[in-house]
């Protein structure tokens, strides 16, 4: 199966396993240079014969596997920004996300202050069925105390992650309880959702929201869908923005689900015949012929790639919003004999058109990683006109509209940055989780009122009051934030819409979270002015006018 995802979605160190350096270490007295003998074994044998006189007689002492890592990781680079070494330690970690479950307590956390706070406890999961509620302080598992210790994102996912049935004992302070709460959570398997948010926003028009495409990623897919379409829904908002990608099939996968019978949705090909490909349209959706807008960003990549210029290059849908990431290529996961694994590059993919969308890679991992930097600088993230293509890399659509390759997906209506919001204050606050922090505060003490209401009650009636902002202003002076009127000002809007947001989603899970938050997601607002546009699209489509195709 084919991954497609981006380095920056494996943030693991890079440790080459022990039993890797002691092969190379003996590989010194094994190969000695011959001619004829492969490139590949006279050099393994070289550097293994470096890294063992290093070893032996260098000044200081060296570590060898940091030494192999760096050696690994530069050769990695040198190739392309997405081929990666992942250590037998991590492998399990990484690929959970694609998997779609992973085994665990099931909670959503945040560290705030130093503590983790469950952002929420996942229904169905351990310590949902235990009594874990949206607010809870972790202060000790299994007797070590996990407060007040400085722990990372790793440091939690190590003690509460674990085979299913074994057993974490979790003490937690709830803001009403006096004490500590001890929690006996036998570990399960947990389902880890990649459609993050499905709803109506009218009666015509429905939205969903993918994340990134995991292996239950069809079916979640197919599964909303439906419930959309029981709804009333004939027109969709395809959410794709700040989605780095998957796996390849379950984008194909997704992709299908709205595409007409038999038309191109990517190709692939690589070095050697057996990793080139073609994927087609083969199945009958339950949303081919209706109007369609995708969402992306400068952060939707791979997957969502692939899916967005299916779209795009089968005058199937209108893509709205700015460029996407620009990732044109397929890994493979090659499993090692010691556990590790190697995500190695295999194949280009292109678009029905035959545009390759990976953007240019100079070798600076850095720079291709940080390329919304110079987006940013040059002024593509807010003028259209700012993005140059080559007219070289010139495609045509099935109905003859201009794309380019090149560089990602160029969306056909174009939607600039809102930075007009953006203070340092409102950067400080989301920095210290302070807006998150004083969510959940609320929730925790108002939250049987809010439990009576409906999403779209609350949608409409409740307002974030004077009180509540003086609240959280306080809060974030408990945090050593200092005030600044002028910029409390500027940024109000946002952490007014921020904070409902978060409570909503104390209450209403991502669903709620979104329902809310896209009331200024400048993207999502003007997509919803197009349908008129993506209708004609739709209503040109050769097996709409053409049944028998």
């Amino acid at each position: 199966m084919s991954v497609n995802n981006s380095r920056f979605q494996v943030r693991a160190p890079m440790l080459l396993a022990a039993g890797l350096v002691i092969g190379l270490l003996i590989g010194v007295s094994i190969f000695e240079f011959k001619p004829g003998r492969s490139t590949v074994m006279n050099n393994v044998s070289r550097f293994g014969e470096v890294l063992s006189l290093v070893n032996q007689s260098y000044v200081d002492s060296v570590n060898v596997k940091q030494l192999v890592t760096g050696a690994i990781d530069n050769m990695l680079e040198k190739l392309d920004p997405h081929s990666i070494y992942i250590p037998k330690k991590d492998v399990e970690l990484t690929n959970s996300d694609l998997r779609g479950e992973f085994e665990g307590v099931g909670i959503e956390f945040n560290i705030i202050r130093d503590t983790i706070v469950v952002v929420s406890a996942l229904p169905g999961g351990p310590s949902a069925n235990e009594g874990s509620e949206s607010g809870d302080k972790i202060i000790r598992v299994n007797d070590e105390t996990v407060a007040g210790i400085g722990i990372s994102i790793r440091g939690v996912v190590d003690r509460l992650r674990g085979p299913k049935g074994s057993k974490v004992t979790v003490s937690i302070k709830r803001n009403d309880k006096p004490e500590l709460l001890d929690f006996n959570i036998t570990r399960d398997k947990i389902p880890q959702y990649s459609v993050d948010a499905a709803y109506m926003i009218n009666k015509d028009i429905g939205y969903i929201k993918i994340s990134r495409f995991s292996s239950t990623t069809y079916d979640e897919f197919h599964s909303k869908l439906k419930e959309l379409l029981g709804k009333g829904m004939s027109k969709l908002v395809l959410d794709l923005q700040n989605n780095p990608g998957g796996y390849m099939d379950r984008a194909v996968d997704v992709a299908d689900e709205l595409i007409g019978d038999d038309e191109m949705i990517v190709s692939q090909k690589g070095k050697t015949e057996k990793y080139n490909a073609e994927y087609r349209a083969y199945r009958k959706g339950l949303f081919e012929t209706e109007p369609v807008i995708v969402l992306i960003d400068e952060n939707s990549a791979s997957g969502s790639e692939i899916v967005a210029g299916a779209l795009q290059d089968d005058d199937r849908a209108l893509i709205v919003g700015r460029r996407s990431f620009g990732k044109g290529l397929v890994q493979v996961p090659m499993t090692l004999s010691d556990g590790s694994e190697l995500r190695l590059t295999i194949a280009r993919y292109y678009t029905p058109s035959g545009r390759s969308i990976q953007k240019p890679y100079d070798g600076n991992i850095s720079d291709y990683m940080h390329d919304f930097n110079h987006r940013y600088k040059d002024g593509e993230l807010f003028h259209a006109d700012s993005v140059h293509f080559n007219d070289s890399l010139k495609y045509k659509t099935n109905n003859g509209r201009v794309v380019y390759g090149g560089g990602g997906i160029m969306p056909d209506i174009f939607v600039p940055l809102d930075t007009s919001y953006s203070t340092p204050y409102l950067g400080q606050l989301m920095y210290k989780n302070v807006i998150r922090e004083y969510s959940l505060e609320y929730y925790d003490a108002h939250k049987a009122a809010l439990s009576k209401m409906t999403l779209e009650d609350y949608h409409k009636t409740f307002n974030i009051t004077d009180d509540m902002l003086n609240n959280l202003v306080a809060l974030g002076r408990r945090d050593h934030l200092k005030f600044n009127e002028a910029e409390y000002n500027i940024s109000k809007p946002v952490i007014i819409i921020r904070l409902k947001s978060f409570i909503a989603r104390s209450v209403w899970g991502d669903n709620g979270y979104y329902y809310i938050a896209n009331d200024m997601n400048e993207i999502y607002q003007e997509a919803l002015k197009h349908f008129d546009d993506a209708g004609q699209l739709a209503s040109a489509l050769p097996y709409v006018n053409n049944p028998d195709k």
